[in-house]
């Protein structure tokens, strides 16, 4: 299983949805490829912002070794599941896609949660430091149901 876990800077929730999904399926055993990137470049080559590198410790994952990368095309031909934080990602990630095919690896994560609700995952960004907490709650719960999808 390849997945790539997609928000807007790359520096925020696709990180913690990065590192949340490695921890857990090492957890289960699995050996699933994760990856994450953001629909702009302009944090390209920075780690994860310190509040989700804090949030994550806290809750035993460590994402200090993440740099952000900006989503490609060639994203689409290397992962089987593409999870997106929002309709914004949704629609600029569907943007660059070639084909049916590659559309149909996009989805909202929280869709796997509440299905067809199409529940975005807030940015943290400006929301201080209880809205990381919410958010990592919020991947986690999605992490989970993906990774019992698959078992």
């Amino acid at each position: 299983m390849r997945i790539l876990m997609v928000c807007l800077g790359n520096i925020c929730r696709s990180p913690l949805a990065e590192g949340i999904m490695r921890h857990q399926i090492k957890t289960e055993g699995l050996t699933w490829n994760i990856d994450s990137a953001g629909t702009g470049a302009w944090h390209a080559g920075e780690k994860p912002d310190p509040r989700s590198i804090e949030v994550a410790h806290r809750n035993g994952i460590d994402i200090t070794g993440q740099r952000a990368r900006q989503f490609v095309p060639l994203d689409f031909d290397r992962f089987d599941h593409i999870f997106v934080m929002d309709a914004e990602n949704l629609k600029n990630v569907l943007a660059l896609a070639p084909h049916d095919l590659a559309r149909e690896k996009v989805e909202m994560i929280m869709n796997r949660v509440y299905p067809n609700e199409n529940r975005r995952v807030p940015d943290p960004y400006y929301g201080g430091k209880t809205g990381f907490d919410d958010v990592f709650e919020m991947l986690e719960e999605a992490c989970k149901k993906i990774i019992s999808e698959h078992l």
